[in-house]
Parts: structure tokens; sequence; C-alpha cells
């Protein structure tokens, strides 16, 4: 059984701050100063040049891939970490968009929800106007709503492009049933993991998704900017083509040839240059999950999200739920409406309980049980309600929107 209190002092928690923020970005792991240090003195100072040799850097996006492979049901080095969430998903879809039209030229449609993150949309819109700039070719990003993507996977499709769970309100998509239904119509998948990785069981190899994209930054606690990751099918994974064809996903960059050729397997997804000393942050915190399972994790996530919604329901009727009610069909996140949702959010978070807050009208809340335990969810429910309850949120400083929501 995991010691959740143990976990919880492996992680910088700042004095009197309740953190349900770990959907957005993790807390930082206590090890993980200590090891960016060592890698930056032990290993850039002492051996500089020679560190991509000698301290093993080019291998580490494997390595580190391998270690996510364990929490997303993936195949061993069928996850490749590196670059941003965005790249890989534009990687991802053009890769599943060139073996869709190989196989039917005359589908048109990437099939996408309204749930689905906007910078995925809009890598999927970019990805279109480069393939069919001036619109001959009748190339579409199709977004229903989620409800309604089951019912619109027909012959039309290319591309199923779907984040698992809805950013806003944590409502989760069956993978299993999607992704049986679109290959009964020969329909490529792809699917983005962000509010996935970290929060709950996923199963890539049991459910035959093609594709599969995901940041490390939120439940996975890389830290801000940490890199992504994408994971290819065994099905794909040598004959996948990378539509950014980098020099470190050519099968011998340092051959130096003037012509691409794709490196083996998930090797052909790398693009840039390992970012060596996120890498270390990240590899800290993938230290603390080999302390747990994901079943461990969801088990515990779903009592505290049940636990949250009976004390702010009790406490704050103004506020609606917006998540599913049902913990098997949400993600690790609770959200609730409110009209003045991004000034009551600015006012929890004065009272040191950290949430944010999502267009038009979303206060979203995220429970991490590596972090977070039952005393966190009561005393939060406590705040909120003082808030609410007072209007203490009702005040020009609280609605002075900032960049960052």
């Amino acid at each position: 059984m995991t010691d959740f209190a143990a976990t919880k002092e492996m992680f910088y928690l700042p004095e009197g701050m309740i953190y349900l923020d770990g959907n957005s970005l993790g807390p930082l792991p206590k090890a993980a100063p200590a090891k960016m240090d060592a890698v930056m003195k032990d290993e850039w100072g002492e051996f500089l040049i020679t560190g991509w040799n000698k301290a093993g850097w080019m291998a580490r996006p494997t390595q580190i891939g391998n270690r996510i492979a364990r929490l997303i049901g993936a195949e061993e080095n069928h996850v490749m970490v590196g670059d941003t969430l965005s790249i890989k998903v534009f990687q991802a879809v053009a890769s599943a968009m060139d073996i869709a039209l190989s196989r039917n030229p005359d589908r048109k449609v990437i099939l996408s929800d309204n749930g689905n993150f906007p910078s995925d949309l809009y890598m999927a819109e970019g990805l279109i106007k480069t393939l069919d700039r001036d619109g001959t070719k009748g190339l579409e990003l199709r977004v229903v709503d989620p409800e309604a993507v089951e019912e619109n996977l027909t012959d039309e499709v290319a591309v199923m492009m779907i984040t698992e769970v809805d950013y806003r309100t944590g409502r989760k998509h069956d993978m299993q049933a999607l992704t049986e239904k679109a290959h009964a119509k020969d329909i490529v998948t792809v699917w983005d993991l962000a509010h996935s990785a970290g929060a709950f069981e996923v199963e890539l190899a049991a459910c035959k998704a093609d594709f599969a994209v995901g940041c490390t930054y939120k439940y996975l606690n890389g830290g801000p900017g940490a890199p992504a990751f994408i994971y290819v099918n065994p099905a794909h994974a040598d004959t996948a083509q990378p539509a950014l064809s980098g020099w470190l996903g050519h099968d011998a960059p340092f051959a130096f040839e003037q012509s691409y050729r794709p490196g083996a397997g998930v090797e052909r997804m790398r693009v840039g240059t390992p970012p060596v000393l996120a890498n270390a942050s990240l590899d800290a915190a993938l230290d603390i999950w080999d302390l747990t399972t994901m079943a461990e994790i969801r088990a515990k996530s779903i009592e505290l999200c049940e636990l949250f919604i009976k004390k702010v329901e009790a406490r704050c009727p103004m506020l609606k739920l917006a998540s599913p009610r049902d913990p098997q069909i949400r993600g690790s996140q609770i959200s609730f409406h409110f009209e003045d949702g991004y000034a009551a959010m600015q006012a929890v978070i004065a009272r040191g309980v950290i949430g944010d807050f999502r267009a038009p009208d979303i206060m979203r809340f995220g429970f991490t049980p590596l972090y977070v335990d039952e005393q966190d969810v009561i005393k939060a429910a406590e705040i909120i309600e003082d808030v609410m309850v007072n209007k203490l949120w009702d005040r020009p400083e609280y609605k002075v929107r900032n960049r960052v929501t």
C-alpha cells in the first residue's frame, strides 16, 4: 500500500498553502533541485560537451519515456520524451493523417471535440493549412460536442484526435470504446493524455491506440516547461512518417547526411536537442511514482474528489457542479460553474487555496493523492465557503484579469 503521507513529504509545499492545481502545474519535488544541481555541476560543469557520451544525455529521452510508459500502459521503447506538447500533437496528427490518407485517399476530416484543449485544435488547423493551403483538397477539422464524437465517426473521417479528459469539466472519454469504434471505421486515433497521465490508469497498448501525446508538468510534476512525450503504436513505429524531420530523429545524425532518413521506431519522433536540465528534474519527479501504482492513485483520487464535492455542495449552494457526478467518467479534477468565477477564484487563491479558472465560468480544482490529503480537502472547502457565502470575491482587485488565469 502506498504511504501517501510519506509521498507528501517528498514535495515542497509552501506553509499555509493548499495546492489544488496540480492538474495545471505540479509542485516541486524536494529531490529535484539536488538532481539538477548534480547534473549542472558534475555533468555539464565537469564534462562539458563530452557529457553527451559520458553522462548519457542522448539516451535519456528514451529512458525517461520508458518510465512514463509504465504509467500509461504503453509498450517499452515506444514512448519518446522531448519538445513541447503542441509539437508532439502536430507530429502525431501529421503522421496519423499520412497513414489514413495512404489507406483511404478520399477521407478529408480530422474529428475532434470542443472539450479538446485549444492548442490541439490550433495544431490541427495549422496542419490542414499546410497540406491544403488553397482549400482545393477539402481537408477539414470537424469539432463536435464531446457526447457526439461516437456518432460522428463516419466514413469521411481520417483521424480522430481527442483529449481523453476535458480540461474544463474533467469529463472522461471512454478510450477503449472510442478507439474500437474508430478502428472499425478504419480511422486512425490520436489521444492527448495531458489530463490523464498520472491521474488515473491509462492502457494504451490494451486499447490499441495508434498515437498518444502528453505533458509532464501537470500530474507528473516535471516542472514548468518540462518536456512532452509521444507514443507510437508498434504497428506504426517503423513506418510512421514524421512531419517534423529533426536532426535527432535521423537514423544516423552524426553521419551528417544531406537528406533525412527516419530513425528506428519511436526514435524518429525526436526533433530538437534533449533538454538535459529539464530531464533531470523530470527524472527526479518520476522517482516518486516508483513508490505507488496508478490503481492506488486512482482509488485515492476518487475518495478525495467525492469528499470535496460533498463538502462544497453542502456549504456553497451558489456553485453548480460542472464535472460529471459519476467518478468513473471523470478525471482527477472537480469544476464548478459560477458567473463570477474568475473573481471568486482569485479570492480563494488569496486565502491560500490554489485552484484556477477557465473561461467562461469554470472554477477548477485538481486532486493529486501524492501530496493532497483529506485534511487539505476539508480545510479548502471551509475557505471556499467563507469566500462564497460572505461574497469576499466581490472586490475590484479580484476582478482584474491576469495574463494567466
